[in-house]
C-alpha cells in the first residue's frame, strides 16, 4: 500500500521486477516449448528453401496480427493484447521486434504503476474532502 503526504509520494516496488518464484515457474513452463522450438528451427535451418518460406510466413502472420490489433485498439475488446501477440510472433524471427516488445512491456508496467498510484491519491483526496464536509 502506498502512503502519501501533500508534498511527497513514497516509492513503491518496481512492477517490472518479477519475484524469483515467478521466474522459476516461467522457466519450468517454457522449457518444453523451448526444446520443441530448438528442434523445429534446426529442422528448418537444414533446408534453406524451407527457412525462407518459414520466415516469410511468420512475417506475414505477425504483420497481419499487429495490423488487426491496431485496428481493434479504439474498439472495446483486446486490441492491445492482439498487438502484443503479433509482436511476439514477429519476435520469434526478428531481434528488433523482441527489443520493441520488451520496451513496450516496460512502458505498460510503468503506466499501470502510475495509474494505480493516481487512483489511490484521488481516493485519498476524496476521503479527505468527505471528512472535511460538515453534516455528512
Amino acid at each position: 500500500m502506498l502512503t502519501t503526504t501533500p508534498n511527497s509520494i513514497v516509492a513503491m516496488a518496481d512492477p517490472t521486477d518479477p519475484s524469483d518464484e515467478d521466474l522459476a515457474r516461467a522457466k519450468r513452463i517454457a522449457e518444453p516449448i523451448g526444446r520443441f522450438m530448438r528442434r523445429w528451427r534446426a529442422l528448418i535451418a537444414r533446408r534453406p528453401w524451407l527457412n525462407l518460406i518459414y520466415k516469410t510466413l511468420i512475417t506475414i502472420i505477425g504483420v497481419v496480427v499487429v495490423v488487426v490489433g491496431l485496428i481493434l485498439v479504439p474498439l472495446p475488446g483486446p486490441g492491445w493484447l492482439i498487438v502484443f501477440i503479433g509482436l511476439t510472433v514477429l519476435g520469434s524471427e526478428y531481434h528488433w521486434a523482441r527489443r520493441f516488445l520488451g520496451w513496450l512491456r516496460g512502458q505498460l508496467a510503468r503506466f499501470w504503476a502510475w495509474w494505480r498510484l493516481r487512483r489511490e491519491v484521488k481516493a485519498q483526496q476524496r476521503a479527505e474532502r468527505a471528512k472535511g464536509e460538515p453534516g455528512e
